[in-house]
């Protein structure tokens, strides 16, 4: 099916809601989108099989699960053949403390997104792990100040 049809202003009434608590019941979200439970579900569905509903996730607390420190790295590679790069990215895609793995266009090669409990843990990472690839030229990392918004 193509997600190519316009949504109109219910259809992302219902995504606005289900963004904010993916955990509705489809009775709760019918009322706070002013439709009756079979039609609000029919929706649903539709922008789910449509792909414009993905999934549905839980959002965890870092700090929770003993990994509160989160840095966000640049990463440039020296290998520039198609082995290399895929080698480096399943390498590094595997890794526990990578939460978020981008290849960018232009510089840097990569970005990620890395979770571990405190400095230690990352310097452990990036000492133990990431530096030693043979891929690696050069690392920058970049602590948060202050997180202004997060999708999630």
């Amino acid at each position: 099916m193509s997600n190519e049809r316009a949504l109109d202003a219910i259809d992302r009434d219902i995504l606005l809601h289900l963004t904010r608590d993916g955990r509705l019941t489809n009775v709760e979200l019918a009322q706070r989108v002013g439709l009756t439970p079979g039609p609000c579900l029919r929706r649903v569905k539709r922008l789910e099989d449509e792909g414009i509903i993905s999934g549905y996730r839980a959002v965890l607390d870092p700090e929770a699960l003993g990994r509160g420190l989160e840095v966000l790295i640049d990463v440039e590679i020296y290998a520039q053949d198609r082995k290399s790069f895929e080698e480096f990215e399943s390498t590094v895609a595997a890794f526990e403390e990578v939460v978020e793995f981008r290849r960018m266009y232009g510089r840097p090669d990569y970005f990620l997104r890395v979770a571990v409990a405190d400095h230690a843990a990352y310097e452990a990472f990036i000492t133990g792990k990431l530096s030693g690839l043979p891929a690696v030229l050069r690392l920058e990392s970049h602590l948060t100040m202050k997180k202004i918004k997060a999708d999630g």
